[in-house]
């Protein structure tokens, strides 16, 4: 943990303070921080300001006030007080922490002070710049709403706030990086969520140092979870403000980074990250329906291609019948060097997807289908049993609702066919035990990642596999240790 600086007191003198602001901010180099100075009932008064994170009409409103306050009063007994009483804004603070008062300007809030005292107000009139709320591209549903989180920690937490009307829904806010002062927003029920939980989160965040956090919730996820090499997402991320407030519902916590529209939620188990709020948007059997092709998909993600070499590779395990999924007629290049390539051109073509603009996404895709597919297989680089699943795969790894979760899938396949080309069936079957060891013994923040199919619990696993109607789930996950086992009071 970064060592706690030394704290800088205001100045009774209004030009001490000026210097010592004029040097550590820059004033008169950066233009983006200014300063207003005015004479109030015959004393100095200072109201700095940053640019572009301000609302100026409210600070236009509270100059205008100040000049109307010479007016009516002549010599009033605490200027300090008049001037508290002609600020007009809800959220007024007063501090006597230079450092602090720094921290609150570079933030969008504005300082004023006043000669011959000791603290400063601080008035809330920030006006950060950003989008509206709107859906957001990776989580969208044919029915529900439409707006979704955005780079605005103020929005986010009252978007939250719109659907979870309760009085015991905490947000407490702390900042992290030495340079950054980036806010983070931890937000929770407090009569559900796990106080062990919450005390573990606040614990790794406190202990944070470093300079900023540019990449957001990204590098917070990373201090929280400790990841290391571990391929496989250890927090789910939502832009979905529905999504969210039902997992603190749940007693999940939540972890919002200024910046980043994307909402942490933690802790949370594999089968979190293969849920979509499509399925629960549906009737409980259609979401149930959409669910087993979303696992079916996911499955084909993981296994088919492996399995398909392998068949390839010893044809006597085919059933009878089923011998026309081998490749009726072989290339030039092994099959083996076919499927690193076919995986090789995929992920070039999600990278390209991701560069690509919007107006020209389309002719993108038809280059890839028509020109590179197709002539591939003509001029014999591909048989057509490659490009079929390879590409069966990667539509598997689309309809994976999490892209962290798909891209740990595909890392996985191509280390299964690995070890398919150099042992076989033994290595197929080795492959798949290693990768449920694997998985099974992980844990997030004290939690079981393969939970409840391990440990094993025989409700919340038909939850899982079924889309059950609200009114029947009663209890919460048991695994999040919630205060307040069953959702209702009744």
């Amino acid at each position: 943990m970064a060592q706690k600086k030394a704290k800088i007191p205001i100045s009774k003198k209004i030009e001490e303070n000026e210097e010592l602001l004029k040097k550590r901010l820059g004033i008169g180099e950066t233009f983006d921080v200014g300063v207003r100075k005015l004479l109030l009932l015959k004393t100095k008064v200072q109201l700095y300001y940053c640019n572009g994170l301000c609302d100026t009409t409210y600070i236009i409103q509270i100059m205008r006030e100040f000049m109307l306050m010479n007016n009516q009063h002549k010599s009033p007994h605490s200027v300090k007080e008049v001037i508290h009483n002609h600020i007009t804004h809800e959220q007024v603070e007063l501090t006597d922490n230079m450092d602090e008062a720094v921290d609150r300007l570079l933030s969008g809030l504005i300082l004023i002070f006043v000669d011959g005292e000791d603290e400063v107000f601080i008035v809330d009139v920030r006006s950060y710049p950003g989008r509206n709320p709107e859906e957001p591209d990776t989580e969208k549903v044919v029915r529900g709403s439409r707006d979704g989180y955005t780079e605005n920690i103020i929005i986010n937490t009252a978007l939250t706030r719109r659907r979870l009307r309760d009085e015991r829904l905490r947000n407490e806010i702390v900042q992290v990086g030495e340079r950054s002062k980036t806010d983070i927003c931890i937000s929770y029920l407090k009569d559900v969520a796990d106080p062990g939980l919450i005390k573990l989160i606040k614990k790794e965040i406190s202990t944070i140092s470093i300079d900023g956090i540019p990449m957001a919730d990204k590098t917070i996820e990373e201090y929280l979870v400790k990841q290391g090499f571990n391929p496989f997402p250890m927090a789910r991320y939502t832009e979905r403000p529905d999504v969210a407030v039902q997992h603190l519902l749940e007693g999940h916590v939540l972890v919002m980074v200024d910046t980043s529209p994307s909402v942490l939620i933690t802790p949370t188990t594999y089968f979190h990250h293969v849920q979509h709020a499509e399925e629960f948007r549906q009737t409980p059997l259609t979401g149930a329906f959409e669910r087993w092709f979303r696992f079916i998909g996911i499955l084909a993600a993981i296994m088919l291609v492996p399995l398909w070499y392998l068949y390839v590779q010893d044809p006597h395990l085919l059933p009878k019948g089923l011998e026309f999924i081998g490749p009726n007629k072989h290339g030039h290049l092994p099959i083996f060097l076919q499927l690193l390539l076919a995986e090789v051109g995929i992920h070039l073509l999600r990278l390209a997807a991701i560069h690509t603009p919007n107006a020209l996404a389309t002719s993108m895709g038809l280059v890839a289908a028509v020109l590179i597919g197709q002539i591939a297989i003509s001029v014999g680089v591909f048989v057509p049993e490659v490009i079929l699943y390879s590409s069966v795969s990667a539509i598997g790894t689309f309809v994976t609702p999490s892209v962290e979760l798909g891209l740990a899938n595909d890392l996985f396949r191509i280390l299964l066919l690995l070890l398919v080309a150099i042992f076989h069936v033994p290595g197929y079957v080795i492959g798949l035990t290693l990768f449920i060891i694997f998985i099974a013994n992980m844990k997030n923040l004290n939690t079981p990642y393969l939970w409840p199919f391990m440990p094993f619990n025989a409700k919340a696993l038909l939850t899982i596999i079924m889309r059950v109607a609200v009114p029947m789930t009663k209890m919460r996950p048991s695994i999040l240790h919630p205060q307040n086992p069953k959702r209702t009071s009744n």
